[in-house]
């Protein structure tokens, strides 16, 4: 008899162990599924796709335009239907494509030295328009009527670009 409920209890050890052990595979198999995620592009936390990548580099393509102080280039890469709200609540410093030329002929005009580096934040895609969230760091040399003038800004900002046939282009966020 003795013998028989000692076997039992040795049963009854084992399978809770078993359970035990069983319970702590599945937590550390939990805990190591949630750490894995998506391959993201170097450098940044956005999902490593091949749409995101093109987002990505025309958005690059805009920052070397900018750096460059490429006016006409960066033209190309603006939409026909480009609106402009400034940031601000009253409409006389908003523009459209017509004002765009105008505006970055005379704001690149007086530059003679730009560095404008750029932290991707976020891209979100629905259908046929992005926006690109972006940190960006601008530092520049202006020359004034006072002479030499130095500037540095960093901000949070959003790029929108919309899909014209094969390639996107910038709708708002120069």
């Amino acid at each position: 008899m003795n013998q028989l409920i000692s076997d039992s209890v040795k049963l009854a050890f084992r399978r809770t162990a078993r359970s035990r052990w069983l319970g702590l595979l599945s937590l550390c198999l939990w805990f190591v599924s949630g750490c894995a995620t998506a391959p993201t592009i170097p450098g940044t936390k956005i999902a490593d796709t091949p749409l995101h990548r093109v987002l990505l580099q025309r958005v690059e393509e805009y920052r070397l335009a900018m750096e460059q102080r490429e006016a006409g280039k960066l033209l190309t890469l603006a939409h026909p239907n480009y609106y402009e709200d400034s940031g601000t609540p009253t409409a006389q410093d908003d523009y459209a494509f017509a004002g765009l030329k105008r505006v970055l002929e005379s704001r690149l005009s007086s530059v003679r030295w730009m560095r404008y580096l750029i932290r991707y934040r976020d891209v979100k895609v629905s259908g046929d328009h992005a926006s690109v969230d972006i940190r960006y760091d601008l530092s520049f040399q202006l020359m004034t009527e006072l002479g030499e003038k130095w500037e540095r800004r960093q901000n949070d900002k959003r790029l929108e670009l919309i899909k014209d046939g094969d390639r996107w282009l910038f709708i708002s966020g120069f």
